[in-house]
């Protein structure tokens, strides 16, 4: 099983930067120069408890996928997802919302086994861990862009 553990500060309302981190256009953003997907089951641009996540990448010559459920939401304090379908053995992707002073403290917390298939398996061991570290810096790099300027403005309406 991989963890990973990353803390962001950003200098902007908890509020704000809540509903930018459940917002599939950074999400979206985030995936672009990856030539990868994301389809949301939400009926807005902001994903909520219940809706489904789907990303699809290829990777080791294979087309995969995971199938994500929002199971629990609490406004502006955390919310989690976890695999409802998908190439992994499992995922489960905690994000926690820290009000201080000047900003917010975001917590992703993600516990993660390797792919089911042999090849993706062994491979998956060795990278999977670093390819998500690297997706959730870049959302968490978009949604800091986002909050800490006007830019929030043209996505969230």
């Amino acid at each position: 099983m991989s963890l990973i553990h990353l803390t962001t500060f950003i200098k902007a309302p908890v509020e704000r930067v809540f509903d930018l981190c459940r917002n599939t256009t950074i999400y979206k953003k985030a995936l672009e120069a990856r030539k990868e997907q994301l389809n949301a089951s939400a009926t807005d641009v902001l994903v909520k408890e219940g809706d489904t996540v789907t990303l699809s990448a290829k990777h080791l010559g294979k087309t995969r996928a995971l199938t994500a459920r929002v199971i629990e939401m609490e406004i502006n304090e955390k919310f989690v997802e976890e695999q409802i379908k998908g190439d992994l053995k499992s995922f489960r992707h905690e994000h926690y919302f820290k009000p201080v002073e000047n900003g917010t403290i975001v917590i992703d917390m993600v516990e993660m086994e390797e792919p089911r298939d042999t090849v993706g398996g062994l491979l998956g061991k060795l990278f999977m861990k670093k390819y998500f570290e690297t997706l959730l810096s870049k959302r968490n790099d978009l949604v800091k862009q986002y909050a800490e300027s006007d830019k929030w403005r043209a996505i969230m309406g």
